[in-house]
């Protein structure tokens, strides 16, 4: 049997174990990226480990989340962020070139190599025919300092395209449809390798947009290959040395199959409050909307918005709506400029906004209440827009368009022969004046740090036995915008523990944090995929700083499972589902002989709960990689040990 081109580049990379489902295996790192709201944290636990300067082939900085500067913090992080990459030998997208997902895909982007980043988006750059996972922090942290990422190897589910894109329907129909048949849990524990005929009539930014969301999936990654459509858009982006052709063999396996006829896709939407309420847009076409955001690390490319442009060009936005756009890159801003799109979007009325992730993360353009926004980014979850009252309904840069005009959900039947054709540009502008590159090694650099950064709380080894209170159980599908909020409010406090520890379930429970104070700690009871969406790992570390020892659900999603350990919180699986009803709020539990039951190898252990007089069984089978960090209390001390 032939390679799929997961397996190739894995092969290429592979440090320890095997390449098998299911196996525990390390792979070398050629590059990172990390973000402001994650990347702060991440390059303080990188300045605790003592290693003078990054070990891979790119490391990058981006500032793009933490923008409105309504006090002196996020100007304050940003300061650190700059001085730390020039003195440890990283590169720093500065504040206005653009959002980190599309600035590296147009820069930094090499097929083949294997991209770590600090946001769950990182997966974009498999358009272009790289590996590209998102972790938390410190496992970027440990990327940069030259060690391994570690991971068990997933499933290659090979996604068959066969046919091409007709009328309305988008690359944003794509991953749609695959979340429309699999859900925000079916991709946990896999890779998606798109392949076939169809594969070629995607340009870069097309496949982009479908790798992007695959994390909505719940996927360890997706991944396109490196052809001739690749080498079109790295020579347009004047990289051309850097493509390398990556196919899969003729006779590639695949542990599963997908296929999907790019010619018999039609128009989708996603509902509130789930990427997987997906339906067609024929049947919900007329629902009144009241916003309308184009943009976001998903949709904000050249190409996304030169046909919003060219579908409004002449008209205007439904007066009963506000209409704002984000362009990708300050590449793109300038390139729409040039091109004369932007001149459209400002008469058709747009609000043209900075090159950040803004609205996506509920940083600015919160919609009314009780109001319906159409939007083309990649997550809806319940008040991720600032506001619980208001519902995000996720369509493609097309469709919002069509939305904009009419102040509805549009019957795209209206308008025959489907959306302006806009050619890839032959070469795009380039201008890498806003990247900052390291200073030379050796050369004096002062880090800056503000009144807000403080040091990372490092946890204690994991104790043999635990005990404490349900402090809150929650339902399926527990979000880590819900553990740990985002928004105008929180973000700024990332660099500070202490402080948005305050925060930590305050939009499920604001009573949480003066809760776990007042118990010392205790355990959460989680339903299923807990901790789905962004990797922040601020997620796992303001609830360990508030004393959390374990989280029992009936399952995980992968990074904040990930995150758990990294911080030496114990992640735990009800042994039958059912036990799940038998806990509650407040209840005493007590869980023994952990580390005996973690050293066997399946993870089996019995929790007694004290308040009901009953027990239940769990599991936490780890990785003997995962068993080593999580005994020694976390990632940052397992590293300094091994240091």
């Amino acid at each position: 049997m032939g390679k799929n081109i997961v397996q190739k580049i894995f092969n290429e990379h592979l440090v320890q174990g095997k390449l098998a489902p299911g196996e525990e295996i390390a792979v070398t790192v050629d590059q990172t990226l990390t973000q402001d709201a994650t990347g702060t944290m991440a390059y303080l636990q990188f300045e605790a480990m003592a290693i003078p300067r990054v070990k891979t082939k790119v490391s990058v900085s981006y500032v793009d989340h933490n923008m409105l500067q309504t006090g002196f913090e996020n100007a304050d992080d940003h300061r650190y962020l700059q001085s730390v990459a020039l003195k440890v030998g990283a590169f720093f997208s500065r504040p206005g070139n653009g959002i980190c997902h599309q600035v590296h895909l147009e820069r930094f982007s090499a097929p083949g190599q294997i991209l770590l980043g600090s946001d769950s988006h990182t997966p974009t750059c498999g358009g272009a025919g790289m590996i590209a996972i998102g972790a938390g922090g410190l496992d970027i942290a440990v990327a940069m300092a030259g060690g391994a990422f570690h991971l068990k190897c997933p499933n290659v589910v090979g996604v068959r395209l066969e046919g091409r894109l007709t009328g309305w329907t988008s690359a944003k129909d794509v991953i749609l449809e695959l979340l429309r048949r699999l859900t925000v849990k079916g991709g946990v524990g896999k890779i998606f390798a798109y392949h076939g005929p169809g594969v070629k009539s995607l340009d870069v930014t097309q496949r982009a947009t479908i790798t992007n969301m695959g994390a909505e999936l719940g996927a360890t990654t997706s991944i396109f290959p490196s052809d001739e459509r690749t080498r079109d858009f790295l020579e347009a982006q004047g990289r051309g040395q850097l493509w390398r052709e990556m196919l899969p063999d003729e006779d590639a396996a695949y542990d599963e199959l997908v296929v999907i006829d790019l010619s018999k896709l039609e128009p989708l939407v996603a509902m509130p409050h789930s990427p997987d309420a997906v339906v067609p847009l024929k049947d919900v076409a007329g629902t009144k909307i009241q916003q309308v955001c184009v943009g976001s690390c998903t949709n904000s490319s050249y190409h996304d918005l030169m046909v919003v442009a060219q579908i409004l060009k002449g008209k205007k936005a439904h007066p009963e709506l506000s209409f704002a756009v984000t362009p990708g890159s300050r590449q793109v801003f300038e390139m729409i400029a040039d091109s004369g799109g932007l001149k459209e979007l400002i008469a058709s009325g747009a609000r043209i906004l900075e090159s950040a992730c803004g609205p996506c993360i509920g940083m600015g353009q919160v919609p009314p209440t009780g109001s319906l926004s159409l939007r083309s980014f990649n997550r809806n979850f319940k008040g991720r827009c600032g506001s619980k009252e208001a519902g995000v309904i996720l369509a493609s840069p097309e469709i919002c368009a069509l939305g904009a005009l009419e102040g509805v959900l549009p019957d795209v039947s209206r308008y025959p022969g489907g959306p302006p054709e806009v050619a890839p540009p032959r070469r795009f502008i380039i201008d890498d004046g806003m990247i900052i590159p390291p200073a030379a090694p050796g050369e004096e650099v002062e880090v800056v740090r503000g009144p807000n950064i403080k040091p990372c709380p490092v946890n204690q080894n994991l104790p043999d036995s635990i005990e404490g209170k349900v402090l809150l159980v929650t339902g399926d599908n527990i979000t880590t915008d819900d553990i740990m909020p985002a928004g105008s409010k929180v973000l700024p406090l990332r660099s500070n523990i202490p402080k948005i520890s305050e925060h930590v379930f305050s939009n499920l429970d604001p009573e949480f944090p003066a809760r776990a104070r007042q118990h010392k700690g205790g355990i959460i009871i989680g339903g299923n995929n807990y901790g789905q969406g962004s990797s922040r790992e601020h997620a796992a570390i303001a609830p360990m700083y508030l004393g959390l020892k374990a989280v029992i659900s009936k399952s995980f999603a992968r990074i904040h499972r990930s995150n758990l350990i990294n911080f030496g919180i114990l992640p735990a699986v009800f042994a039958s589902e059912s036990d799940y009803a038998g806990v509650a709020q407040g209840d005493e539990l007590a869980l023994e002989g952990i580390h005996a039951a973690l050293q066997s190898g399946d993870g089996a252990m019995t929790v007694t709960n004290k308040s009901k007089g009953t027990k239940f069984k769990v599991v936490a089978k780890l990785s003997d990689y995962e068993r080593e960090v999580i005994l020694a209390g976390g990632l940052l001390p397992f590293t300094k040990l091994k240091a």
